[in-house]
């Protein structure tokens, strides 16, 4: 633990100047951000207000930390994955902006729930989340301070699962805004963003060329499309596995080879899940797998890949790089195991690049304003951001790049609105 006046658990302060200069060289790339925390700056939305961000600890979260703390928030940061801080990132969020973080890239499963527990500490009346963890345990473990929340917002696909079977149950105690619902938020982030930060992930850990694998991709979401989209650029023989009939008959017609998984397992070179559920490779695909596969995971948890349980069928397990293990099973064969099974995107790679996450926090930040201004009057249930939001962020990413759209005439909006011929 780093000591320092501010209370705090990261790796090392003296990452910190580090840290800063990857900080503003992601600003430099957040144009959109940067015109909201401008904004907030003036109007104070998040004035008195406790804010908690259980979120991936890298340099364009701590931008939307920042900007958080401009519109007043009194913000704590912690991450949402024990592998995916950036240590610099964190020293430089406590050194120079005053923002405590705990998260310390690598720490285990305790230190992950006890930096959680220390943002829960903080009594947060506003919540921003990746995954859902801190609003599950504060639910789960502090009800009493779960009343106090006024609302959350949500970044994943995963989370949103996970609020939508707390809803259903009655169990939600604010509103929540899934963010991933927007569509400059899953159509850009999701799509672009995954599809590139994961094939970064594995080539960076394994080094490996993409061009005439076998890649199979487990999920035919945005994220899914995104990756397989990629990895066919790459120049990759891709196979979407799916449960979903609409899903899986648009993953054929854009060319891919649609099969289920225990077929995939005999053919694949390179494995990626985004799917948001448990063991969707399970134990008996991964010991029919080829020698010498590789196994990756893009999805949130740990545990769409069961590699705990392949534990069981290993003899040796040898860390070959960071973030490449080969597994030594009793059957002969080896397989490669990427980042732990966690997400090989953050944990093997730097995540997603700033000019996407620029789209994503907009959407963040706006929905924290949008829970605040409306606060009282949201149900205790998951939101979405109303759709002028949404264009108002795609109309400042288009003017920061420097594009220019067509709009409707008065006689077009006339024409369009009219059912009369």
């Amino acid at each position: 633990m780093t000591m320092t006046q501010l209370k705090c658990d990261i790796k090392d302060i003296t990452l910190a100047e580090q840290g800063l200069n990857n900080i503003q060289w992601a600003m430099k790339d957040m144009p959109v951000l940067e015109q909201i925390k401008k904004r907030f700056i003036e109007e104070k939305p998040f004035a008195g207000l406790r804010l908690a961000a259980c979120s991936h600890v890298t340099k364009e979260t701590a931008a939307l930390c920042i900007t958080m703390q401009a519109g007043g928030a009194d913000t704590v940061l912690v991450a949402s994955n024990p592998l995916s801080t950036q240590d610099d990132v964190a020293a430089a969020l406590v050194k120079y902006y005053n923002i405590p973080v705990f998260a310390i890239a690598g720490e285990t499963v305790e230190q992950y729930k006890s930096h959680i527990r220390e943002a829960i500490n903080h009594q947060p009346q506003l919540i921003i989340e990746d995954g859902c963890d801190l609003v599950s345990m504060l639910h789960a473990e502090y009800p009493g301070l779960a009343d106090k929340v006024i609302g959350s917002t949500e970044e994943t696909t995963t989370g949103i699962i996970r609020l939508q079977a707390m809803e259903k149950e009655g169990m939600l105690k604010f509103p929540a805004v899934g963010v991933n619902t927007s569509l400059t938020k899953h159509l850009y982030d999701n799509r672009y963003g995954t599809g590139q930060s994961a094939m970064d992930g594995i080539m960076r850990a394994a080094n490996i060329l993409i061009a005439g694998k076998t890649v199979v991709i487990s999920g035919y979401g945005w994220c899914g499309k995104g990756c397989a989209l990629r990895a066919k650029a790459l120049g990759a023989n891709v196979i979407v596995c799916e449960v979903d009939p609409l899903k899986a008959l648009e993953a054929a017609m854009e060319g891919y080879r649609v099969m289920p998984i225990e077929k995939a397992a005999l053919e694949g070179d390179i494995f990626l899940t985004v799917t948001g559920d448990k063991h969707v490779v399970d134990v008996k695909h991964l010991l029919t797998m080829k020698n010498g596969a590789m196994v990756a995971n893009a999805g949130h948890f740990d545990w769409e890949v069961n590699v705990n349980g392949l534990k069981e069928f290993t003899t040796e397990i040898k860390r070959i790089r960071p973030y490449l293990d080969e597994y030594k099973l009793n059957n002969g064969k080896s397989l490669y195991v990427l980042a732990e099974g966690r997400l090989v995107n953050l944990g093997a790679a730097e995540g997603h690049p700033a000019s996407v996450m620029d789209m994503s926090f907009a959407n963040q930040a706006l929905g924290m304003e949008y829970i605040v201004k409306n606060q009282g009057k949201l149900a205790n249930k998951l939101h979405t951001l109303p759709e002028s939001v949404d264009k108002s962020i795609a109309e400042l990413k288009l003017k920061t790049m420097g594009i220019e759209i067509d709009y409707l005439t008065p006689e077009q909006e006339e024409y369009l609105n009219s059912w009369k011929l």
